[in-house]
């Protein structure tokens, strides 16, 4: 395999996760009765641009149906972060009446409601049917297609030419990393901005966030990889932020490169200092992440085994995409765990990939009352944790299996 920004090839190894399905694949009751489909799960690291990347096994079509089940709204922590995301906007980039905001991954409209909300003319590029589908339903304006240098020259041809592009949490979904964001400095007006936010390879590391790694993940980024990836399509990196949210991530703050109408600010060398130090430009950086997994995977196994010769209830919080990579990397089924709840309607009734552990939602957790609840999405614990303070108080234990096995 060749890497997908630079084109060298690659050989370095961060981790093999075995055989998986799609985690965003959720299963119906008929679906139950067919075999699913399961490819490798393995990263390799770029030794020369250091992006780190998915092997290719399966086409991002696939990933992103038109039955895709992943609706940000549901998250209140993620609506409020949105919701500081454009008001922070409009003060930095005198936004008003007459600009354009254009998000890539609108998803159901999570962000763009606030823009909307202020009066702000907005566009949203999505292309999933049942996300796309939700945002228009708040009135926003959906171009339903994936983003990229074709579509951002029809976008620009029809005067959607933007002041501010978003894209939170997509550029690691997308198979051709150069064309993806070539389409940005298409579609930015000369003094426009472009923010991109993503998981921050420095704390996947750091905290062993193996969980965050699965086929629709192309990409697990750095800023020193992402640099790289801008200045090849003719966008300068001018400021970057560190945010807590989805484990520690990045917002990287980009301009045309033609216009620099932004200075770079020490944040910048700062940030790319700090991963080098940290060893992101050598192999050996690398190297510890699959002895770390599988001690999490073995932690898990042997937590819920020893409940289920306890006759202790263990059932799971939180259908997402990262806890399905756990479970099935851990091989745990309905056997061990009962049942997944989640508060997304589009997933209830269906089953975990993989796994076949069924979803249900918050009802079923009122009334089990289990003695151990399993926090999948460990980033919104403290989210979780005050939502089902009443469980806590009725003796549940809250639990987490990443970086390591923690119950409270």
């Amino acid at each position: 395999m060749k890497c997908r920004h630079c084109g060298a090839e690659l050989s370095l190894p961060l981790v093999d996760l075995g055989m998986a399905p799609p985690s965003n694949a959720y299963l119906t009751v008929e679906a139950l009765q067919r075999p699913e489909r399961r490819f490798p799960l393995r990263v390799l690291v770029c030794e020369r641009c250091w992006l780190v990347q998915t092997e290719d096994f399966t086409d991002a079509d696939e990933l992103f149906d038109a039955d895709y089940a992943y609706f940000s709204g549901v998250s209140t922590s993620w609506l409020a972060h949105a919701e500081r995301y454009v008001a922070d906007m409009i003060a930095r980039f005198g936004l008003h009446a007459r600009s354009r905001v254009v998000e890539v991954a609108a998803n159901d409209g999570y962000l763009l409601q606030y823009v909307k909300a202020r009066g702000i003319p907005c566009t949203g590029v999505e292309p999933t049917a049942s996300t796309a589908a939700a945002a228009r339903a708040k009135g926003i304006e959906i171009v339903q297609d994936f983003f990229g240098r074709r579509l951002a020259e029809a976008m620009a041809g029809r005067g959607l030419q933007a002041d501010l592009m978003s894209a939170n949490n997509v550029l690691a979904h997308v198979p051709d990393i150069n064309d993806f964001v070539a389409g940005f400095a298409t579609l930015l007006k000369p003094g426009g901005v472009a923010t991109f936010e993503f998981p921050h390879l420095l704390r996947l590391m750091a905290e062993a966030q193996f969980d965050t790694i699965y086929h629709e993940h192309f990409s697990y980024l750095s800023l020193t990889a992402v640099r790289s990836v801008f200045e090849r399509v003719g966008l300068q990196v001018f400021d970057v932020q560190e945010w807590p949210t989805h484990g520690g991530s990045l917002r990287v703050f980009a301009q045309r490169t033609d216009a620099a109408a932004h200075a770079v600010t020490p944040a910048v060398g700062q940030m790319l200092g700090r991963e080098t130090e940290a060893g992101v430009r050598t192999a050996a950086y690398y190297r510890g992440l699959q002895p770390r997994a599988e001690r999490i995977r073995d932690d898990l196994l042997k937590f819920l085994r020893q409940a289920k010769a306890e006759g202790r209830t263990v059932i799971a919080y939180g259908a997402a995409a990262k806890g399905n990579t756990l479970l099935n990397f851990a091989g745990v089924g309905p056997e061990l765990l009962r049942c997944v709840v989640d508060l997304n309607p589009a997933k209830q009734g269906k089953f975990m990939p993989g796994s076949r552990i069924p979803i249900v939602g918050r009802d079923e957790l009122i009334a089990r009352r289990p003695d151990d609840l399993l926090i999948l999405p460990w980033n919104l614990i403290a989210e979780i944790r005050e939502q089902h303070k009443g469980l806590a108080r009725l003796g549940t234990r809250f639990v987490v299996a990443v970086p390591r096995l923690v119950t409270a």
